[in-house]
């Protein structure tokens, strides 16, 4: 699973002119599936989001997590994440997941960012959206998260 996590001052997700999700400060995550990602550990990745400090604390310094702060997220689906543009000109989609398998994941992603006490707002999965945001620093990370290794 790959995760483009941006801190923003507000974001809003737009599908055929209705907005179906919005925040005001807080984490916008586009959020793609690769076709090996499998059983993940949605608890640990969840976790790992609202933990992570990418907030500035009353000294300037990132030392504050979204769930120091309450704050909200925007999770958006985004397959083109796992886009190959290293031969040709048109990007290759074949290493995302089909939607049949993203979409569990996704869903099981949102979840679990819940059940840490995040407040999630979303885009609509599969379909064409418009993202608006207004990125804070700016800040972006991206995060790789892959399946537990097997023990063998």
């Amino acid at each position: 699973m790959r995760i483009v996590l941006q801190r923003v001052l507000r974001a809003s997700v737009r599908v055929d002119g209705e907005e179906v999700g919005s925040i005001e400060r807080g984490l916008v995550l586009l959020v793609g599936i690769g076709g090996d990602d499998g059983p993940l550990d949605m608890a640990a990745a969840a976790r790992k989001v609202v933990e992570l400090r990418v907030f500035s604390d009353a000294e300037g310094k990132m030392n504050l997590s979204l769930r120091d702060l309450g704050l909200e997220i925007l999770a958006v689906s985004q397959f083109t994440l796992y886009g190959d543009a290293r031969k040709g000109r048109r990007p290759s989609y074949a290493d995302a997941a089909p939607p049949q398998v993203a979409r569990p994941l996704f869903d099981a992603f949102v979840a679990a960012l819940r059940a840490e006490g995040a407040t999630v707002r979303e885009g609509r999965f599969g379909a064409h959206m418009l993202v608006d945001l207004v990125n804070d620093g700016p800040v972006t990370l991206l995060l790789e998260l892959a399946p537990p290794q097997r023990q063998g």
